[in-house]
């Protein structure tokens, strides 16, 4: 058999194994058989799908059920929330991990088919937007929204990456639907399309335009912390599955808590085992999970998560993508407050930890945290050849990022990091004598 061909019998047989074993989680035998759809590449999600899959953490919280039952778990990766949703509204998957935007459709699709599901549990968040970016070729000459008008912009429609581009469009006086040529692609597709020259920009989640920026495809033309709107992706269950296997939700959030935690107390570690299990680079996985990353991980439902995806209903609405949605329905944080018992209240009003300067040594397990930009330049100067990755924070939206990718000003003795063209030069024109300086500038000028 070809590879291609074995590769399609191996998810065939897999989607076998998922549809016989949801059968067998109705109860009619000993065997209960949990499937578990996740998104390895997105990864905001692998304290619920990558990172706990390598840990087994979940495989091992129901052998610890002793409740008469013996437990299988299947996993089904996917590039997309769509076809998890898919698959969970066809009583297929029990328990899915995606973005805001898609667990939305997810909410809507539940209820149409009449296979209502919820929003249990919190993944990966950033409460400004941060894990949305809008890049552009390296030598692209745009350097700002309004350089978007006319152009072809990339992004999958549904998704949070397109929210984020219809705001910042919105907001910078574009209409959305007329002013750009909208190109409705999948994730790869649309990296290829940025790459080839067929598409002007791309929008897109977590991680690919941190992996394009990182391979030299892409620099970024806006950040999307620039909303001031929080984005998150999280864990929905399929209503009818929690209900008939609560235990089975409990050990899953549980689980999930336990990949978190790990996450928090081994950052670069946990970066290399989703490098591992995913082909992305541990450099550009731990931008986004690292201890000062793009996102901030924990399972608690937060208020300001569900406010922002209130406001997201108006976006998919507007596209036509779902109709009203009732998100107050939608949520349900029971079972991981069951789950995390005393500890959910102080999970739930902890503030994410400051963005920082950081170096990766070549070799280490550990990064060094530098107290300023200026203080990242200065030792990646004297160790240029250490150094394996260096990140730094926007100074305005705290956003991380490579600081050899970054914009740098200067301003007096003070050098300054930004993601995006725009907001560097938002700094400079309300800064007198401030100004853009290359990368190799500010090494040059840090002492």
């Amino acid at each position: 058999m070809k590879p291609q061909a074995l590769a399609v019998a191996v998810v065939l047989l897999a989607s076998v194994t998922a549809c016989g074993g949801n059968a067998a989680a109705g109860g009619d035998g000993a065997t209960v058989t949990v499937t578990v759809g996740y998104q390895s590449r997105t990864i905001n999600t692998v304290t619920a799908g990558t990172l706990l899959r390598s840990l087994g953490s979940f495989e091992k919280q129901l052998n610890a059920l002793h409740d008469g039952h013996s437990y299988k778990v299947v996993w089904q990766d996917y590039a997309t929330g769509a076809p998890i949703t898919a698959q969970m509204t066809a009583g297929k998957i029990d328990i899915g991990s995606m973005g805001d935007f898609p667990l939305l459709i997810n909410a809507a699709r539940g209820k149409q088919l009449n296979r209502p599901t919820h929003l249990v549990s919190v993944t990966g968040y950033n409460l400004r937007g941060g894990l949305n970016t809008i890049v552009t070729a390296p030598d692209s000459p745009l350097a700002s929204l309004t350089d978007l008008k006319g152009k072809k912009v990339s992004t999958s429609v549904g998704s949070a990456a397109d929210g984020t581009l219809v705001r910042a469009l919105q907001r910078a006086g574009i209409d959305p639907d007329k002013g750009i040529e909208k190109l409705n692609q999948q994730p790869a597709v649309g990296a290829s399309a940025l790459t080839a020259g067929s598409a002007d920009a791309l929008s897109q989640f977590v991680a690919w335009p941190g992996l394009l920026a990182y391979q030299g495809k892409a620099k970024a033309l806006y950040d999307g912390a620039q909303l001031n709107l929080p984005t998150f992706h999280g864990v929905t269950a399929r209503e009818d599955f929690a209900k008939k296997h609560p235990a089975v939700l409990e050990a899953f959030l549980k689980a999930q808590t336990e990949a978190t935690d790990y996450l928090g107390a081994h950052p670069v570690t946990a970066a290399e085992k989703v490098a591992d299990a995913t082909g992305l680079p541990a450099e550009v996985v731990y931008l986004y999970n690292g201890a000062h990353g793009i996102a901030t991980f924990d399972p608690a439902v937060k208020p300001q998560l569900v406010a922002a995806l209130k406001q997201d209903v108006a976006i998919l609405k507007a596209a036509k993508l779902t109709g009203d949605i009732d998100v107050d329905a939608f949520v349900d944080d029971h079972y991981v407050k069951q789950a995390l018992g005393a500890d959910y209240t102080r999970r739930l009003t902890a503030t994410p930890a400051p963005a920082a300067a950081e170096v990766w040594p070549k070799g280490a397990d550990k990064t060094l945290q530098l107290p300023s930009p200026a203080a990242l330049l200065s030792h990646v100067k004297r160790h240029r050849d250490t150094v394996r990755a260096a990140y730094v924070a926007d100074a305005t939206t705290g956003t991380p990022w490579f600081a050899d990718k970054a914009v740098w000003v200067a301003d007096g003795t003070k050098l300054l990091p930004f993601v995006a063209p725009a907001t560097a030069r938002a700094y400079v024109d309300g800064h007198g004598g401030a100004r853009v300086v290359t990368y190799a500038e500010a090494l040059e000028r840090a002492s």
